[in-house]
């Protein structure tokens, strides 16, 4: 001999049709000692859209003109330029613009090589001494950690 549930099937499907239709994450009805939850899982996308500045035409290649040594680290080279912060670094002020600098350009000590950008405010990334351009490590539009290696100038 079969019992009846004390829950009504249909009592659930219309619950859970009204999730879906009013895009609730859970209902709960309760009556006496009845008490009844449905409940969905939701699972959500979020899209950041780039900063306004930041559009690109298409990725470039990381760019390395002298063999680095395999076995250093590149922050650990002597002319490594590294990111201060954590932000995007970019490689030209304006996505027409053309780069900062490039492999085998001469820089002057205090010359703006790069932006990094963080909470909405670009930061001025200046060569810390003169020398030649030997190595870029970052695209345009890449997220940077601080201490991350830059670019190198020997």
């Amino acid at each position: 001999m079969a019992t009846k549930s004390p829950i009504d099937p249909e009592l659930v499907r219309e619950l859970a049709q009204l999730l879906n239709e009013t895009d609730l994450s859970e209902i709960e009805v309760e009556k006496g000692d009845l008490r009844v939850r449905v409940a969905r899982t939701i699972t959500a996308t979020v899209q950041v859209p780039m900063a306004a500045a930041a559009p690109i035409a298409a990725p470039a290649a990381v760019a390395v003109a002298a063999p680095l040594d395999p076995n250093k680290p590149a922050a650990a080279h002597p002319g490594a330029v590294t990111s201060p912060m954590v932000g995007t670094a970019y490689r030209r002020p304006s996505p027409e613009a053309k780069p900062f600098v490039e492999i085998g350009q001469e820089v002057k000590a205090g010359e703006r090589v790069l932006l990094v950008e963080a909470m909405k405010t670009f930061n001025d990334i200046v060569a810390p001494r003169a020398g030649k351009v030997t190595a870029i490590m970052v695209e345009d539009g890449q997220p940077v950690e601080y201490g991350e290696p830059l670019l190198v100038i020997e």
